[in-house]
């Protein structure tokens, strides 16, 4: 029964949550993500303790390397959420700015009123702090944004240098951050599409990675017993460390692949 339960709770570990999640993670109070992330890291580090005290030192070793796959996906899973909301938090600020720009307020002052809009909806978001800096910096008759080589491709720095633009070349601000909320807007669909496209070859991916661990488990209930094999001292450990290496190098590998085609 040990080795059913360890290998249904790698499972579980392994399976990445779903979009829902993603959205009720959003109305969640502040403590739960950090709650969520320790329950998450006490369990990858019971996984292999367990595994080890269970089962012998190969089915630990096994179970750190599936366990830093698992840690490695979540830390991806986590960027791709900063970064989608971060676009969220910047359309919604574009969209603030254009409306205060239409009815004549400077461009500082609506670039403050973005920056109060978007605190009050997600506090401590960092196009908010940005916006407020740039505002400040504004006001106070110095550059919007410090030239420091910083990459403003999706960022609040975004806003920053539609603003140097029009102050430099004389070009009216709104036309210019109207231009930037519709190159960011289809780049954000164009990203939906592609993630879209490429869920079926990541589940692909995901499933064939997990089909020796349910080979193993039709194999006990067959009665052949290999986990007595696997996680013996001899040439059955190193099959299942090097079975289970090669496995999480192709999930890796193929996550490179899809992230890659994702990003162009």
């Amino acid at each position: 029964m040990t080795p059913i339960l360890l290998a249904s709770a790698v499972a579980v570990l392994w399976w990445p949550p779903s979009r829902s999640e993603h959205r009720l993670g959003g109305i969640r109070n502040s403590e739960t993500p950090t709650a969520t992330r320790h329950w998450r890291v006490g369990a990858l580090l019971a996984v292999p303790i367990v595994a080890a005290a269970a089962l012998g030192v190969p089915a630990a070793i096994a179970a750190v390397l599936i366990c830093a796959t698992v840690a490695s996906r979540w830390r991806r899973s986590a960027r791709a959420r900063v970064r989608e909301q971060e676009t969220a938090d910047l359309l919604l600020a574009l969209s603030v700015m254009i409306a205060e720009l239409s009815v004549g307020a400077p461009p500082a002052r609506a670039c403050a009123s973005a920056a109060v809009e978007l605190d009050g909806t997600r506090p401590g978001s960092p196009v908010s702090a940005g916006l407020a800096t740039m505002a400040g910096r504004a006001e106070l008759g110095g550059e919007v944004i410090a030239e420091d080589g910083t990459n403003g491709e999706l960022s609040w720095r975004r806003v920053g240098i539609a603003w140097q633009l029009a102050d430099r070349h004389g070009l009216p601000m709104v036309e210019l951050l109207t231009s930037a909320r519709a190159d960011l807007l289809a780049r954000r669909q164009f990203a939906a599409r592609t993630r879209a496209g490429l869920a079926g070859p990541r589940a692909t991916a995901t499933v064939l990675a997990g089909l020796p661990v349910i080979g193993v488990l039709l194999g006990e209930m067959m009665g052949a017993n290999p986990l007595a094999i696997l996680t013996g001292e001899g040439l059955g450990g190193v099959l299942l460390v090097v079975g289970t290496a090669l496995s999480v190098a192709g999930l890796m590998w193929s996550e490179r692949i899809t992230d890659r085609v994702a990003g162009q």
